[in-house]
């Protein structure tokens, strides 16, 4: 495994710097001019280009609510939001029907804790999350 500019190893055939030019935001000098390494994840994920490039198409031309109106913007923006939820679906293997949007890590294991295990746990169970 190599170890570009002194960093950690990396996997056979991981093209590092191809990874990073895919977010704009890695680009920027930081520190007496060293480059950017955001790992603040679990409050904020860094966008690559083709995201932001799909965030910037959806609010010019289909920003509306998502299953809320029968116009043609919300019509839009519902079929791409249902477009996504079988793409990631297949991606995970998983049925469409079951696949559940969440805001993020936090709501997800409360959604999975409440909807899921609340009702099965006894006294004296425990629920460890790493």
């Amino acid at each position: 495994m190599n170890a570009p500019d002194g960093l950690a190893p990396t996997l056979p055939g991981f093209d590092v710097a191809s990874v990073r030019a895919q977010f704009p935001v890695l680009a920027q000098r930081v520190h007496d001019d060293r480059r950017l390494a955001y790992l603040d994840n679990a409050a904020t994920t860094q966008k690559p280009e083709a995201v932001l490039q799909a965030l910037d198409h959806y609010y010019r031309h289909d920003n509306s609510n998502v299953h809320r109106g029968v116009h043609a913007l919300a019509a839009r923006a519902t079929k791409g939001y249902e477009d996504a939820r079988a793409r990631i679906a297949r991606f995970a293997g998983a049925d469409v029907a079951g696949t559940v949007f969440t805001r993020g890590t936090t709501e997800a294991i409360n959604l999975v804790a409440y909807s899921y295990l609340l009702p099965r746990l006894e006294a004296g169970d425990e629920i460890l999350v790493t």
